[in-house]
């Protein structure tokens, strides 16, 4: 079946590849999940429904996260600069020109 998670031949690549774009594509979705469950709490007022979808909302991220760690565990580079800024004090952005440039 084709996808358009390849932007190479599926047959030339290998299985390690192949998983590695499978669960980008599945951190993609659960991203674009997560948006749409924004957008989706910011105009529902019925209560019932708005915490159905919140909870919906906290799996699509638990989704995200698990797809992100899977990730994070095949690409040491990535897992550095993540650490220099997740859950960093200070600016964002400082913060990762630094990460980028310790890890390189």
């Amino acid at each position: 079946m084709a996808t358009e998670q390849y932007h190479e031949p599926a047959e030339q690549l290998s299985q390690t590849t192949r998983t590695f774009a499978r669960m980008i594509t599945g951190l993609i979705e659960e991203a674009e999940a997560i948006g749409w469950y924004e957008q989706r709490l910011s105009l529902e007022k019925d209560a019932a429904a708005r915490a159905i979808m919140e909870d919906a909302q906290k799996e699509e991220f638990k989704h995200f996260s698990m797809d992100l760690e899977f990730l994070l565990r095949r690409k040491k580079d990535w897992r550095k600069v993540l650490r220099g800024i997740v859950m960093v004090p200070g600016d964002i952005v400082k913060n990762a020109e630094k990460a980028e440039a310790a890890a390189d």
